[in-house]
């Protein structure tokens, strides 16, 4: 058992953390930027350590500032959250090689889950169903158009990295591609500190089914039904609702199959969620 670790994020996913935390006996320690200075997550917390600016890109995913603040604070775990730091395998790798606990996947597995664009070809091997799209790299605003016009509009315009609804665009024309390709890469950059974009066909009208996974060392995996997470705002959940009404029973044991497939393909371990 450990008997402190940091949160390597903020808001409601740190104070959920430290919540649960508090009920093990494990203390605590928050990081926060200028802006979150007075956030409730850092008056939680047994103890807050000060990484850097407002931006995120200036403290919250600067490995090397959260780095500091672990060492500081001696902290012999750090919970990543989710967003932020938690797919990237450089901080993973870091918290390794200082002989800190990542509580999270290991290593191979965020190299491999957290960058969409490899991940779909793994997906893809494992017999995984994935929306169509271009999985190379995209070098500039016409290629893209090019791309776009193949896979035939309406398209999504994703960041390879992160999560959370950021550096995502949908577009209808030509122009919107365009558009929507400089604005994603833009975005992804200042939030995960990583550009790259790749483009998939727009599913209009769609579901958005998530599958909770739990997965061993032993190879062993188990799904435990799934969240109907459809209701959104700004590629953001608002509302999740356990268990779909849309799923019969033969598609829900099949997502779950599929779920485990890939989670075993890249050799998972711990929660974790296929949406």
């Amino acid at each position: 058992m450990f008997e402190k670790i940091l949160i390597a994020n903020r808001g409601e996913i740190a104070c959920r953390v430290i919540k649960t935390a508090r009920k093990m006996g494990i203390k605590t320690v928050a990081i926060y930027s200028d802006a979150d200075r007075q956030a409730l997550h850092v008056q939680m917390a047994d103890e807050a350590v000060h990484i850097g600016p407002s931006p995120a890109n200036q403290s919250y995913i600067v490995i090397e500032n959260v780095m500091k603040a672990i060492a500081s604070s001696g902290a012999q775990a750090v919970h990543p959250g989710y967003g932020f730091l938690s797919e990237n395998s450089r901080f993973a790798q870091a918290l390794a090689a200082a002989n800190v606990a990542f509580i999270g996947p290991p290593v191979a597995a965020i190299e491999q889950m957290g960058d969409k664009i490899t991940s779909k070809k793994i997906a893809q091997k494992a017999g995984v169903s994935t929306v169509p799209g271009y999985m190379g790299l995209i070098n500039d605003a016409e290629e893209a158009v090019k791309i776009s016009q193949q896979i035939g509009y309406p398209v999504m315009i994703k960041a390879s990295a992160g999560g959370g609804g950021k550096g995502m665009r949908i577009a209808w024309t030509d122009a919107e591609a365009r558009e929507g390709f400089q604005s994603s890469k833009n975005e992804a950059a200042s939030s995960f500190g990583d550009d790259r974009i790749f483009i998939e066909k727009f599913v209009t009208q769609p579901r958005h089914i998530e599958i909770q996974v739990l997965a061993d060392s032993h190879g062993n995996c188990i799904y435990l039904n799934e969240r109907e997470c459809s209701i959104q705002r700004r590629n953001q959940k608002v509302v999740e609702e356990a268990p779909s009404p849309f799923l019969t029973p033969e598609t829900r044991a099949a997502m779950g199959k599929q779920a485990c497939a890939l989670a075993q393909a890249v050799g998972y371990q711990s929660a974790g969620t296929v949406e």
